[in-house]
């Protein structure tokens, strides 16, 4: 799921209170540093374009309550520890613990049966592991939970799921949306999902970065994807040595929305060490934001063209223009941010080019699924997401699981704001899936067509203008219709050269594999069998 920043960003520095407080107040003050003296070598219409993004923010939040945000960091009012996680419930007797010469900072750690029983919660039959992932060095540990194959783990590949925000956890997708189980809302009891992506593949939910679900850190955070590729890179190193009965296997990443950033990232980091111990295969993102100056050009044909969308115009003719007008300046903030990678021209890109989303939230309707309005009135929209908040606090279910902080959260808004407060939400990573189609890596983009925040216009159109060595084939690629093995009406559509693939997946929002669910398993068992072209 991606969080929409402006309203979170907002509604965190109006209230900002202790880490929050240090946090938020440390980017405002580097920022608001960068502002003052960083603007003199930009061209006036550039520097005019980040005054008045940086100017919104003041008139929305009140020129006050930002002075109020960097003094309270400057003179160090809010104490840092203040909403940091506190009675953390280690066990190192119970635990198994991997570490390799090579990445001295980390150590993988394997909760043992004494220690948390996953098998007792009735999630799955199959095997299953949880754990932590520790970075030593900056305190920071990372929860998963890890599902072997229904059906042949010692042949079947190997799945590492990431959900995206930034900053909302993965067992959003273990329990909602491709895992083994979903919940009853009412009993909070586990249901199962016969189209789990586990039926034909062993699946990895990590929890990441730090401060996400049951992941924590006593005084650390992650504030950028680069950072928290890293970290996942080393995480895959331990994985592989303690489950070395799969190291020859396929291994694929997939993931949805923010992931459109983590995935790219994080293949390039691999792809980097020529010593990786495991077998990268393929990339699978849906939903994602990948290429932000070309996908926030297409929230207006998205909302106001019914023969591109494939839906009904959902804003007036005056929204329409609206949204037209503030995409011009978008985009030369955003080509400013690409060019710099800075956040004196990423943040105020950010903060300017997402309130092209607010005449679509005016209209009551999901972002995450066009064809109606949320079914909760928090921002994650879905009930089911409540129910795995409370589930996952259940004390007999974080005993289980082996977790050790007192509480989990699905969604963490301060993760969120560290993250858009470095710029990271605007900056590029769709140069990291050349980079992986150019090393001869399968790459597959799939988008349910009825999502609005991250669209399958947008994602179609950054495929067809990725610059990489086979990009003329996949240009001239046509569109077919995509059949599942069960159903007689077509599932989608699919456009590729036999590298790249893009699969439009009807009647979908944000989230494919709930929407979807037969479809999506179809999707990816014929992915991960080697079926890219999906012929029928």
């Amino acid at each position: 799921m991606r969080l929409h920043s402006f309203p979170l960003l907002l509604s965190g520095l109006s209230l900002v209170t202790g880490v929050q407080c240090a946090a938020i107040g440390q980017r405002i003050l580097s920022v608001d540093s960068d502002y003052r003296y960083s603007l003199e070598g930009l061209d006036k219409a550039l520097q005019d374009d980040i005054k008045f993004a940086w100017n919104s923010l003041e008139q929305s939040l009140g020129t006050q309550a930002l002075k109020k945000a960097i003094k309270d960091y400057e003179t160090g009012v809010c104490p840092i520890t203040s909403s940091l996680p506190t009675n953390i419930k280690s066990d190192s007797d119970n635990v198994e613990t991997i570490t390799l010469e090579s990445l001295p900072e980390y150590q993988l750690r394997l909760h043992t049966k004494k220690r948390s029983n996953p098998l007792s919660l009735g999630v799955d039959t199959v095997e299953q592991y949880t754990g932590y992932f520790d970075i030593n060095d900056d305190d920071k540990h990372l929860f998963y939970w890890f599902f072997e194959s229904r059906n042949d783990p010692a042949t079947d590949p190997v799945i590492l799921w990431l959900n995206g925000g930034p900053g909302c956890s993965s067992v959003t997708g273990c329990l909602f949306e491709l895992g083994p189980a979903s919940l009853n809302g009412t009993t909070l009891t586990p249901i199962h999902n016969p189209y789990s992506w586990n039926n034909n593949a062993s699946v990895i939910f990590l929890e990441q970065p730090v401060g996400v679900g049951y992941s924590y850190s006593t005084r650390s955070s992650v504030s950028s994807t680069k950072v928290a590729a890293k970290d996942v890179y080393a995480f895959l190193e331990l994985f592989f040595t303690r489950f070395a009965q799969f190291v020859n296997n396929d291994f694929h990443i997939a993931g949805e929305s923010y992931a459109g950033h983590y995935i790219p990232s994080i293949a390039s980091e691999i792809l980097d060490h020529e010593d990786k111990s495991f077998n990268l295969t393929s990339l699978l993102i849906g939903n994602g934001i990948t290429d932000p100056l070309i996908q926030y050009g297409w929230y207006g044909p998205m909302a106001c063209n019914a023969s591109l969308s494939g839906y009904k115009q959902i804003l007036s003719d005056g929204d329409c223009k609206k949204i037209d007008d503030m995409y011009s300046r978008c985009k030369r903030l955003v080509r400013a941010c690409y060019r710099t990678l800075s956040t004196v021209t990423c943040l105020p890109a950010n903060l300017y080019c997402e309130r092209i989303l607010e005449p679509f939230e005016e209209t009551g309707l999901n972002v995450y699924d066009i064809r109606g309005p949320c079914e909760t009135q928090d921002g994650n929209c879905y009930l089911g997401m409540d129910y795995i908040d409370k589930y996952m606090n259940l004390p007999e279910v974080k005993e289980a699981l082996g977790a050790e902080v007192d509480s989990y959260s699905g969604c963490d808004d301060d993760v969120f704001r560290q993250f858009i407060l470095t710029g990271d939400e605007t900056k590029p990573f769709q140069q990291y899936i050349a980079q992986v189609l150019d090393a001869g890596l399968p790459v597959l983009i799939y988008a349910g067509d009825k999502d609005y925040i991250c669209n399958w216009l947008g994602n179609l159109a950054w495929t067809e203008a990725l610059d990489w060595k086979e990009s003329a084939s996949y240009q001239k690629a046509e569109f077919k219709n995509w059949y599942t093995e069960l159903e007689g009406l077509p599932a989608g559509e699919i456009k590729t050269n036999g590298r790249l693939t893009f699969a439009r997946v009807y009647d979908a929002g944000h989230m494919v594999p709930h929407d979807q669910p037969e479809a999506a398993l179809d999707m990816v068992n014929r992915w991960i069998a080697g079926d890219v072209s999906y012929n029928r």
